[in-house]
């Protein structure tokens, strides 16, 4: 049921950013929530986990994040992994959140159950699209999958980028993403980026 509470809270705050749109609100999704705060691990290094709690410019993503059972993997030390975190602001420019998904074509009456079951799988999926199973990452021309089934992500090369700075910033994600910040954890690495990546099947 925590993550029935969590959609519900989200559904809320979807009618009233309706009229008032803020980053508080946005933020706000684990209001009333029953689950317990992460506590970050006392380790040499921070994990992704403990990274994305601090980062108060992702909160929103780790808030859907942190709902699911592969959120372990955020946690876990046992395998690496690159997580591409969309900000806040990005996350509140997409058309329709997370846990909506795609737009169906035809749309139909749903159980509770049938609607919450929906949500948290949308959510998967698009949480499953920012990470992909492999440390450390090369920005190359090939192919890197992610979590989620049949969606991979490529980089391409910025023309015209100084050659002083990280290779990470001499590259976009998916021809337009812009990775603007990197955090080296424990379990792997985490990038910051402007938008958030499409859930489509490439």
């Amino acid at each position: 049921m925590r993550f029935s509470t969590t959609i519900a809270s989200l559904l809320l705050y979807t009618t009233f950013a309706a009229t008032t749109p803020s980053m508080e609100e946005q933020t706000a999704m684990k209001a009333g929530s029953s689950l317990p705060e992460y506590v970050p691990q006392t380790t040499p290094q921070p994990t992704l986990a403990d990274l994305l709690t601090i980062e108060t410019s992702a909160s929103i993503f780790y808030s859907y994040a942190r709902e699911l059972e592969l959120s372990a993997l955020l946690t876990g030390t046992s395998e690496k992994f690159t997580v591409f975190a969309p900000t806040n602001k990005a996350v509140m420019a997409l058309a329709r959140k997370p846990h909506e998904g795609p737009k169906l074509d035809v749309e139909y009456e749903m159980t509770e159950e049938q609607f919450h079951n929906r949500a948290k799988r949308n959510v998967e999926h698009w949480v499953s699209a920012h990470i992909v199973p492999e440390y450390p990452l090369s920005f190359d021309s090939n192919r890197h999958d992610t979590l989620l089934r049949r969606k991979a992500i490529t980089f391409t090369p910025i023309s015209k980028s100084n050659s002083k700075d990280p290779e990470w910033a001499r590259f976009t994600l998916e021809d337009s993403i812009k990775i603007i910040g990197k955090k080296e954890a424990l379990n792997g690495d985490l990038y910051f980026i402007d938008t958030a990546i499409s859930t489509e099947q490439t």
